[in-house]
């Protein structure tokens, strides 16, 4: 815990927000979600500035209070989260971990946001062979899909 006596280093801040999970794919951080744009230390604040993962997400103030409630739980009370539009958020800034991460949670990770989806492949069977269902999903940033093979429906992350 930050005792108060020294500046607290970035590094340490992002270790702390490594915790932070988004409320709508828990088994991701905030981290691995590629939101966190920068980490501002001056005197006895910290500035963590965001980018939300689309215009109007429903998620971003649940994260910017879960920030907040971690870094104060950490000992740090002069926390502002500043949330910048641009440039936006492109899935390109999931980590490679944060996409493991998804696959192994069903849904399939987000392929590079320069080209359609071609070839999801099924997070359960690996299988190549799907399609999909709707271009919405359980959530505005997820389509659905079915593996041919396995049967299963699962969520696909949309590149944006």
């Amino acid at each position: 815990m930050h005792n108060g006596n020294n500046m607290p280093q970035t590094q340490e801040i992002l270790t702390i927000l490594g915790q932070v999970c988004d409320p709508e794919i828990p088994v991701l951080s905030i981290i691995d979600l590629g939101i966190i744009r920068q980490v501002k230390i001056s005197d006895n604040q910290i500035e963590i500035i965001i980018t939300p993962t689309y215009s109007g997400c429903p998620a971003m103030d649940a994260i910017s209070i879960d920030i907040k409630l971690k870094l104060i739980e950490h000992g740090y009370s002069q926390v502002k989260i500043t949330s910048i539009l641009s440039p936006a958020w492109t899935t390109d800034w999931i980590t490679e971990t944060g996409k493991r991460k998804l696959k192994a949670y069903g849904i399939a990770p987000p392929q590079y946001s320069g080209s359609p989806a071609k070839n999801v492949e099924c997070p359960q069977c690996h299988s190549q062979h799907t399609k999909l269902l709707s271009q919405f999903g359980s959530t505005a940033c997820k389509a659905l899909y079915q593996c041919n093979d396995c049967k299963e429906p699962f969520d696909y992350f949309k590149c944006h």
